[in-house]
């Protein structure tokens, strides 16, 4: 955006940008080990106490003998795109571009797949700096379908894992979200829009309207992530992948009377087209 080698000056460009000064020049500093540290112990805390705020997660680190400021934990989890999970009222406005869609599922028998489909990103940490995790969820089956992983919580990560899973698997007839800036920005809501498939979003911060991706973040967590302190951005994408390969083909999981993933989404699936 700013070109130092145009023939206007580096302070007149900003002018004509809007921009200040100071963030011409700005370079970003990289998170420091300390912080790193506090960030892994705050993942592992918010698996456990997810309605924990910036307050009590403060307090849960002084009674494991780190003294930080209530600001420095809720500038932490701001990054680590985390917020406290239980029902708040809406105080905020919403802006009129990015319109929230209701939640579609209460009370909605899901039994069959691509009946609904979920997403969400998490945090994942590794030895130096840290990863986000996006992932496409079949609710019935839990057979994750498509995920990506960023450096930054951008959009078009998003994208791309939404893209990938309606390419190889069909549609949906409801796609539920949280209120991330990335779900309910023109872009996503527009390509689901534009297949007919419709959007439901979780209430703010409840976390039971999006439970079964929330268990999905905490098994591969403990059964993965934290298991492995990734070296770099392609080791965190290689184990996750190996992870998700498990998950689906080989973890057996309880409420399916110990059938994989893998089992339910095709077997019904196929039983679902010759109905």
């Amino acid at each position: 955006m700013i070109d130092s080698d145009h023939h206007l000056p580096v302070v007149r460009q900003a002018q004509l940008l809007a921009l200040s000064r100071s963030s011409v020049y700005y370079l970003p500093r990289p998170t420091s080990s300390e912080d790193l540290a506090l960030m892994r112990r705050i993942d592992g805390l918010h698996l456990e106490h997810p309605f924990a705020g910036s307050r009590m997660m403060r307090d849960l680190l002084k009674g494991e003998g780190h003294f930080i400021g209530r600001k420095h934990v809720a500038t932490l989890m701001r990054t680590m795109g985390m917020e406290a999970l239980y029902q708040k009222p809406n105080t905020s406005r919403r802006h009129a571009a990015h319109p929230i869609y209701p939640y579609l599922l209460r009370k909605l028998p899901i039994e069959r797949p691509n009946h609904v489909w979920a997403m969400d990103i998490t945090y994942v940490p590794m030895a130096r700096g840290f990863v986000y995790l996006a992932a496409v969820m079949d609710w019935a089956s839990r057979r994750v379908l498509a995920w990506r992983v960023s450096i930054s919580m951008s959009t078009d990560f998003c994208i791309e894992a939404l893209e990938e899973a309606l390419a190889r698997y069909g549609k949906p007839e409801i796609f539920n979200t949280d209120q991330g800036s990335q779900f309910t920005s023109l872009e996503f809501t527009g390509a689901l829009q534009a297949r007919g498939i419709r959007i439901s979003m979780d209430g703010k911060g409840c976390w039971r309207d999006n439970v079964f991706v929330e268990r999905l973040w905490k098994s591969i967590k403990y059964e993965e992530i934290y298991l492995h302190a990734y070296d770099s951005v392609s080791d965190a994408r290689a184990g996750i992948g190996k992870y998700f390969m498990f998950y689906n083909q080989r973890r057996p999981h309880s409420e399916h009377g110990g059938e994989t993933p893998e089992t339910m989404y095709f077997d019904n699936l196929e039983l679902n087209k010759a109905a």
